[in-house]
């Protein structure tokens, strides 16, 4: 007991001298007042955060579960003891409801036969009770609408059950049909572009056929039998199965030519789509069960001077995957370090401003929740903002920054930075501008690259401000072998990477809270 409350006992540097406002430089050259303030931004603090926050005790933080609870707590602990006041009333946290789905094996029937659930077909937790039966199954090729390759085209497939392959054409000389190259485009990668097709054109249950569903139902186990969260159903959106290709040869028929990798061949080597109807009885029944709950984003606002009705925000998200059995996974990197990052600015900003040298700008340091479960702490907090978006200036969000990932093993010296571009030049500036007067670390912008298959820049809490013409700035180090597992632990983090990339989120918040003008959007990539 005595040690678990001596790990909650907030850390505070001594006190150091007023600082002579006439030192305060701007212009071309560095700003002593926020190089002053940086140096407050310790890595023992972080540190003993992030050994609290990443501890068996608090459950592996799952959104609405107690170990996240827990981990609102100790936030909100961190900024009351930094003397930042509550945002609303007598509270930081901003609560919302969501309805968690509860995975129940689904029952499949293709004419009468039924097939294994997690061995013929798998499917995640992303429906409550649906019924469907059809007497016919449209299968359409990959299921891809692009410019060069188009499988809806003069196809109707509103209200039907539609069949599709994964991935995209790949020709005989392993060049994607629909890039031209030998990379894979989004349709490969980013299985949702998919779906998001399939529920704009109306189809009622998407039937995904892969290549290996036993290599899948190992590598998404946890997932797949892992509670999914909702703000509330979507009727509009498809039922997604995701099947064997010994299961797609049965809807489809045995002949020789509705084979799957006979199917393959002919779309690539005819170089066009290729879709057919088959008539079949097939069904689904899913039960699975609904439970609401709550979980909270943590507000942390330090309110600026004669610029205060506008805010910058800084996001990173407290949440993680939860237990599974006696396996806690912890998330040290992600995103505890990114959270313990925010905590650490919040005091720095809060410790500025009670010595006179305050933000001209409000900032609102915001840990999210349930980013793990598709991003919605930060989507609610965009549908239901504490202040007005139009007066939002930008949002800075911090994902795993605390490990090194497989292109920079031998180089602790670098970030990942996505999404800067992306609707303010003058935001990229700033960024770009603060480390090369501060921090000197190598900016990688692989991941920015529109034509990314990862597709991170659509992937943590900064996209759904940037989707409301919000610039952003994320704050990325890339995923190790330890990503998503147990094994993501605080002994493999390194605080001192992590502090200087601290550093550069500081005084890339400082340059756009105190400069004279707001940084604007004049781009619009999102």
């Amino acid at each position: 007991m005595l040690v678990f409350l001596a790990l909650l006992t907030p850390f505070f540097s001594i006190s150091q001298p007023h600082i002579d406002p006439k030192k305060y430089k701007r212009a071309e050259g560095k700003d002593s007042v926020a190089e002053y303030y940086s140096k407050s931004i310790s890595l023992e603090n972080m540190s003993r955060n992030l050994h609290v926050l990443a501890s068996d005790a608090y459950e592996g933080r799952e959104t609405g579960k107690k170990g996240q609870k827990m981990a609102a707590a100790y936030i909100a602990q961190q900024f009351k003891a930094a003397g930042i006041p509550t945002y609303k009333d007598t509270t930081y946290f901003q609560s919302f409801s969501l309805n968690v789905i509860l995975p129940k094996p689904a029952e499949v029937r293709v004419e009468g036969k039924k097939f294994k659930n997690n061995k013929d077909f798998y499917t995640y937790p992303e429906q409550a009770r649906q019924w469907i039966e059809t007497d016919s199954v449209l299968f359409l090729g990959y299921g891809i609408k692009d410019i060069s390759y188009n499988d809806y085209k003069g196809v109707n497939v509103k209200g039907k059950v539609v069949m599709v392959l994964a991935g995209e054409p790949i020709l005989k000389d392993s060049t994607s049909l629909i890039t031209g190259k030998k990379s894979k485009s989004a349709w490969t990668s980013y299985g949702r572009v998919k779906i998001e097709e399939a529920r704009e054109l109306g189809v009622k249950a998407l039937l995904v056929v892969v290549e290996d569903i036993n290599k899948d139902l190992q590598t998404y186990k946890h997932k797949l039998e892992s509670p999914s969260m909702k703000f509330q159903m979507d009727p509009e959106s498809p039922f997604v199965l995701y099947i064997s290709e010994k299961m797609a040869g049965a809807i489809l028929g045995s002949k020789k030519t509705d084979t799957i990798q006979g199917i393959r061949k002919t779309i690539a080597q005819n170089k066009r789509p290729w879709h057919i109807m088959v008539k079949r009885k097939f069904s689904i029944l899913v039960q699975n069960g609904v439970q609401q709950v709550t979980s909270e984003n943590v507000l942390g606002y330090v309110e600026g001077s004669d610029l205060k009705e506008e805010v910058v925000i800084i996001t990173a998200h407290y949440d993680h995957l939860g237990k599974a059995g006696k396996m806690v996974f912890n998330g040290a990197d992600d995103d505890g370090s990114g959270t313990v990052a925010v905590i650490e600015m919040a005091k720095v900003f809060a410790k500025a401003k009670k010595e006179g040298h305050g933000p001209r700008r409000s900032i609102l340091f915001m840990a999210v929740s349930g980013e793990e479960k598709g991003l919605l702490g930060s989507d609610y907090y965009v549908k239901n903002p504490v202040f007005p978006l139009k007066s939002t200036v930008c949002d800075l969000n911090i994902d795993m920054i605390g490990r090194l990932d497989s292109r920079h093993e031998n180089n602790p010296n670098y970030v990942y930075i996505i999404g800067s571009d992306k609707l303010s030049s003058a935001l990229h500036k700033a960024g770009e501008n603060a480390n090369k007067l501060y921090t000197g670390l190598e900016l990688d912008y692989t991941y920015n690259d529109e034509r990314d298959k990862n597709r991170y820049y659509y992937r943590s809490d900064h996209y759904n401000f940037a989707k409301r013409g919000i610039p952003v700035i994320f704050y990325f180090c890339g995923v190790h072998p330890d990503y998503h597992k147990e094994t993501d632990e605080v002994e493999k983090i390194d605080f001192k990477k992590m502090t200087k990339i601290t550093q550069l989120v500081f005084f890339t918040a400082w340059d756009v809270a105190n400069r004279e003008d707001r940084v604007v959007v004049d781009s619009d990539k999102k």
